[in-house]
């Protein structure tokens, strides 16, 4: 028999820092009916990181100087000071999770997994393990890590995808070959070269070569630095402008197959730093996408198909402008809950705050100077 369960106000989905910054603002709005769907436990994401990853963003308490940290979900708190982290563990950084939601009392609902979303009359209905939630507004905030790419090209699943490692020091073997040369390519390569393993990264991208203060599309500084050494070591070495095309099983162990017409040999399985598919692929029905494959919002954040539906967090894009870090798509919180708020006619006074404390980003065209996207 399917449960159906009263019509909420919001239903959140996932309790992630989009998930769990959103719901904050909302309590603070005094919105009584609204509810966080989360499939595994708060800040599932960051607790299934490698154990040696570390946010490349750093932490600093500087409020008393009118700065926020920079992976702060909510104003004046700050991960560093409740951590005593600069680049924060995804362990850690779940713990502070778990503080915000634990200081604001949000109803969040842990081991429920979404498994599909449709919208009539007006209404959301949202199948679930737990049976059927309704609600008039979904903010779907479920990121990206949990959706790794596992199918790049053919073979890819004679590989291992970063995002499903425990530990670099598990990985058995000397010699690795890493397919994909952004934040996660260098980092599998920087854990491996602390181990004294040898590491061949191929990018498509040359990243350690652009000039771009953005570190959506360039390597961010703290990676750059961490892998300086190494690319004048032999322990690392870089093929670039070079894409993957295959991977086949052999004798020896594995063939990478390349569109240049070399081809890498390894004994052990090839790393894949490809990327996710990001979450809204369980969301295709309500959604519809750009050229770049991302999910089409308007200037709310809300489907251009599907009203009542906004998206947050890592997979939000406006054109050219990539929300995908944090102190990004954390200055669309309030944009989102204005939007709410106003038809269902909350409290907004909390949002002047949000405004001062540079939370609040609701003028797409100031996005170059304020967040140099």
């Amino acid at each position: 028999m399917v449960t159906v369960n009263n019509i909420h106000d919001v239903i959140i989905v996932g309790a992630g820092p989009s998930g769990i910054g959103i719901a904050a603002l909302l309590q603070q709005m005094e919105c009584t009916s609204y509810l966080i769907l989360e499939k595994e436990e708060v800040g599932a994401s960051f607790l299934q990181w490698p154990k040696e990853m570390r946010f490349i963003t750093p932490s600093f308490p500087a409020q008393g100087f009118g700065q926020t940290d920079l992976n702060a979900i909510v104003p004046k708190t700050s991960p560093a000071y409740t951590l005593d982290m600069e680049h924060p563990t995804g362990e850690a950084y779940a713990e502070y999770l778990d503080v915000v939601a634990d200081h604001f009392a949000l109803p969040i609902r842990e081991g429920v997994q979404v498994n599909h979303i449709d919208k009539n009359d007006g209404i959301f209905s949202i199948d679930t393990t737990q049976g059927i939630y309704q609600s008039r507004f979904v903010v779907w905030a479920a990121g990206q890590y949990q959706y790794p790419n596992l199918n790049p090209f053919s073979g890819a699943e004679l590989g291992v995808h970063n995002s499903l490692i425990p530990s670099w020091r598990e990985m058995e073997g000397d010699d690795f070959i890493i397919i994909g040369g952004y934040e996660s390519g260098m980092d599998a390569a920087f854990h491996l070269g602390c181990l004294g393993k040898r590491a061949t990264l191929i990018a498509k991208t040359n990243t350690w070569e652009i000039d771009d203060s953005d570190p959506s599309v360039a390597l961010s500084p703290y990676t750059y630095s961490r892998i300086r050494h190494l690319l004048v070591s032999d322990l690392f070495t870089v093929v670039g402008n070079t894409s993957v095309t295959g991977i086949k099983s052999v004798a020896s162990g594995y063939d990478i197959y390349t569109n240049k017409g070399k081809v890498f040999s390894t004994a052990v399985k090839p790393i894949l730093a490809t990327g996710f598919s990001g979450s809204t692929t369980k969301i295709e029905n309500l959604v519809t996408r750009g050229k770049h494959g991302e999910v089409l919002v308007n200037d709310k954040d809300e489907s251009v198909v599907t009203t009542g539906l906004f998206l947050a967090g890592p997979e939000l894009r406006h054109d050219d402008h990539i929300f995908c870090y944090i102190y990004k798509f954390r200055q669309r919180f309030a944009v989102i809950a204005e939007m709410i708020g106003q038809h269902l006619g909350l409290d907004l006074s909390i949002l002047e705050e949000y405004k001062r404390e540079n939370f609040y980003l609701d003028d797409l065209s100031m996005c170059g100077e304020r967040c140099q996207c």
